[in-house]
This record gives C-alpha cells, sequence and structure tokens, in this order.
C-alpha cells in the first residue's frame, strides 16, 4: 500500500459524481534540498590567470566562486544525490513518491532519460509506479517539471502520494568570456499539499518565443553556442514581459494590484548575478509605466524621459541602466541580493540556478521574519522559455511546523560550501581539457580521488564497453 501525503476529498456540490475531487489545500514546496559539488575555483584567482581587469568576474558578472565536478561526478551522480538526501531528510519512503519528473539540460543519452536512473532509488521498496520523465529546453526544463508537479497534484490523476521535481545540470564552456560563467549544482523539491511555501493559483504567466541566443547544436561537445548580446536582450525582454501579464493575471485571480514592494523575496534565473539586477530594473520599470500617476520628485525622479520608451530600447542603455538600478538599490539589497548568495558561491547551475535562490532566500531569514509574506520568482531559459509565479510562505512559524523544517534544512543545505577544497585556475583548465577528451567515451574508469566528494554522494564507478554507467554512495559519516 501506498501512504498517501493527505486523503483526496468529495466535493458535496458535484452533482454526484464520485470522481470528482476538491483541490488539494495548500499544494506547493514541502521541502527541498540543494547539493553542489566538493571542489571550486576562486573568481578572483581566475581573473589573474585569465589576465583580465581585477573585478572583472567579482563585480562585472557578480560571481565569487564557480564549482567544479571532478571525473566521478556526472548529471546522473548529481540528481541521484540530491534526490536521496532530500528523501531521507523529509523522513519519507520511497513508496510515498508518485510523481518523478527532471529538469536538466545536461544530457548523456539521447533517448534514456535520467527519471529511469534514479528510479534505483526506489527498486528495493518496489515501487515502478512513478509518473513523469525529463523535461529540457535549456534552464527552463526545471520549472517546465516543478509545473507539470504541481498539475498532477491538482488533477484527477493524483493519487494522494508526493511528487518530486530535480533540478540539475553542469555548465561548462569553451575559453573564451563565457567560461567564468560556469558552475555545478542540483535542487530537489518535495511537493504536496499543506506546504510551507503555497503556489498562488490562477497567476502563472509564461513568454515564449523562437531565439537562437544560446543553444547546443552539437552532439559531441558540451559546449554551447552562446549570442551573448542576444542572450541578454533575451533575458530582459522575457522578464519585462512576463511581469506584465503576471501583474494582470494577480489583479484577476488574487483580486490583488502587485509592485515589487508586494514581494519580500526575488528569486530569479540566476546564469550570472549581476544579470539578476538588471531584471529586477525592467520590472521596476513595468511598475513605474503601470503607474498612473507616478512620483517624479520621490522614487520615480529622473525617469520621465522613459516614460514612451520600450523595453527593447533599454537593452544596452546605460542611463536607463543607472537610473532604474538606482531607484531598485533598496528592493535589491532587500528582497534579491539575499536569494544570490548560492548563485554567487557556485555559479550557473542552468536549471537549478531558480531553485539555488530559493534556498539562499530560505536561508537568509527567520521562520518568523518569512511567516505570511510572498516571493516573486522568474524562471528563463534560453531558446527561448520563461515564466513568471508566486508563492505564499506559511504564516506558521512556530518550532517544528514545515516552515522552520524547510527553513533549518536550507541552512544545513549551504553550511556545506564553505567546507569545499579550492582548486587553482590551472587544475580547472586541465579538469575541462579533460573532459573534453571522455564526454561520452566508454569504456571509461574514472582517475580522480574520491576523498574529496562529501560523504553521502554518489559517484560514477565506471562506463562499461555498451555505455551503460554504474554508480556507488561514498558511506555517510560526520564530516
Amino acid at each position: 500500500m501506498h501512504r498517501q501525503c493527505t486523503t483526496p476529498t468529495t466535493n458535496g456540490s458535484s452533482n454526484g459524481d464520485p470522481n470528482f475531487r476538491q483541490f488539494p489545500k495548500d499544494v506547493g514546496i514541502v521541502n527541498i534540498e540543494f547539493y553542489s559539488p566538493a571542489e571550486y575555483v576562486d573568481q578572483a584567482e581566475l581573473e589573474v590567470f585569465h589576465g583580465v581587469s581585477p573585478g572583472k568576474y567579482q563585480v562585472g558578472l557578480g560571481q565569487t566562486r564557480m564549482a567544479i565536478t571532478s571525473d566521478h561526478e556526472d548529471i546522473h551522480s548529481l540528481c541521484l544525490t540530491v534526490t536521496k538526501r532530500l528523501m531521507e531528510k523529509s523522513g519519507i519512503s520511497p513508496k510515498e513518491v508518485g510523481f518523478l519528473m527532471v529538469g536538466t539540460e545536461t544530457l548523456l543519452d539521447k533517448s534514456k532519460s535520467i527519471k529511469t536512473v534514479l528510479m534505483q532509488l526506489f527498486e528495493e521498496a518496489q515501487n515502478f509506479d512513478i509518473q513523469g520523465l525529463d523535461t529540457t529546453n535549456a534552464c527552463f526544463g526545471g520549472t517546465a517539471s516543478l509545473h507539470s508537479a504541481v498539475d498532477w497534484i491538482e488533477s484527477s490523476s493524483w493519487d494522494g502520494r508526493y511528487a518530486i521535481v530535480v533540478c540539475g545540470d553542469i555548465a561548462v564552456y569553451a575559453e573564451g568570456p563565457a567560461r567564468p560563467t560556469g558552475g555545478a549544482g542540483a535542487v530537489a523539491m518535495l511537493l504536496g499539499p499543506n506546504a510551507p511555501l503555497v503556489f498562488d493559483r490562477g497567476v502563472r504567466t509564461h513568454y515564449i518565443k523562437n531565439a537562437y541566443d544560446f543553444y547546443k547544436p552539437n552532439f559531441s561537445s558540451e559546449y554551447p553556442v552562446v549570442d551573448g548580446k542576444l542572450s541578454i536582450s533575451c533575458y530582459m525582454e522575457a522578464s519585462y514581459y512576463s511581469y506584465s501579464l503576471f501583474r494582470q493575471k494577480f489583479a484577476h485571480s488574487i483580486g490583488e494590484t502587485v509592485t515589487i514592494d508586494s514581494f519580500d523575496g526575488l528569486v530569479f534565473h540566476a546564469p550570472y548575478c549581476k544579470l539578476t539586477q538588471k531584471a529586477l530594473a525592467r520590472i521596476a520599470f513595468n511598475d513605474f509605466k503601470s503607474d498612473p500617476n507616478p512620483d517624479y520628485n520621490g522614487k520615480y525622479k529622473g525617469c520621465e524621459k522613459f516614460k514612451d520608451r520600450t523595453v527593447e530600447d533599454t537593452v544596452f542603455d546605460k542611463d536607463f541602466e543607472t537610473t532604474f538600478v538606482k531607484v531598485t538599490s533598496e528592493a535589491y539589497e532587500k528582497k534579491l541580493k539575499p536569494c544570490l548568495f548560492a548563485a554567487t558561491e557556485v555559479g550557473n547551475m542552468y536549471t537549478a540556478s531558480i531553485y539555488s535562490c530559493l534556498v539562499s532566500y530560505l536561508n537568509s531569514k527567520t521562520p518568523k521574519e518569512m511567516a505570511g509574506k510572498r516571493i516573486l520568482a522568474f524562471s528563463y531559459g534560453s531558446g527561448m522559455a520563461s515564466s513568471m509565479f508566486s508563492l505564499k510562505v506559511s504564516t506558521d512559524p512556530s518550532p517544528g511546523s514545515t516552515l522552520e523544517t524547510i527553513h533549518l534544512n536550507a541552512k544545513e543545505c549551504l553550511s556545506k560550501l564553505p567546507q569545499r577544497i579550492k582548486l587553482t585556475p590551472e587544475e580547472f583548465t586541465r579538469r575541462l581539457h579533460e573532459r573534453e577528451k571522455y564526454y561520452l567515451k566508454y569504456p571509461f574508469t574514472p582517475t580522480e580521488s574520491l576523498d574529496v566528494l562529501f560523504p553521502g554522494t554518489y559517484h560514477l564507478t565506471h562506463v562499461d564497453a555498451e555505455s551503460r554507467r554504474f554508480y556507488q554512495r561514498k558511506p555517510l559519516k560526520s564530516v
């Protein structure tokens, strides 16, 4: 028998239809787990190694450190690690999971999904009845999976069990200006009713278009083709129009007019942290253009000249950037910057980036400080697909509450970051050169040391002559 996380209820107004069920109460994120590899390169040292001006990566990109994987870790091992830890810390049995979906763009096979690899975690419990597979579109696959999980719980297909969504990627770039925007990490989320982070219903928006800003047409290489200027332009456009649609839906469904001031946390996709500040400026621009009586002597002083501009006109306008970064300076410091801690320390995690920001938000406040507040989330994936949605935080911050549980787990996840081992830029470069050689090669056996891996980390043992990949888990013990 599957243990249910709650019992679906029959709605008495269903005209006698026994299959009619109400929406479960407070569907959202019950718990969240974050994982990043145990080694990193320092961005300040990388600046010196690359011969660029001091601060180019730290200030210009907003990055401090960048996670590195050894040859023992791949996208399968990252997802295995974060999923197993989520279930262990949440105290749930493999039998209690009825939906599992993975969002990633780090592919090791053009046919076999990562979700099927994760099913080994459920084999001992003989639970093979788990819906969902993988979703791929650049950095947006995790959010698409998340939306699908929520839709499953709110549908007639839901059987009362939990859903798990896993987002993970290894971001690596060819030598050149994009290389310092790499990173690696994974996030797993447990979803169900009576959650501490509840999705606002009826406000989810999408903004999806055809664009070649970032894509991976070469199946023999991990490296993407990147049009840097177009990528920035697409991200700005998507943030502006997603928010515009969101404001309309929120007013219709919730009955409130929202602005930046309506939210306690701003959780944005962070390919590099500086880009999120630019997106915040465009969201404030949307607030400004929607304000029937903007105060040109107060908050919007100096903004008059931009009233008739379009967001497309502003993308590389330094005057606009300076003006609206100033307008949003307080919101950035209080609502956005605290959400960037993991992204600053780890770098780009593609699908996991936005949800590492959610972990950082939960870490940055006490349960009492965040209780009853709202979080605005903006997800972006090149190509391009984007979405904006919001979450309401539980009003119960008491000891032992679900809000305290998810808060404490977020703190524990991030506490491992200072325990990582620093590698030199030379070693980082060597690792990437080696990855180029063994990428999708078989048979293959990793040669790096296992000593650096955190306890409980899954790792690749070998790839056999048929390209089948095998994994073990490093024993659990105190660090």
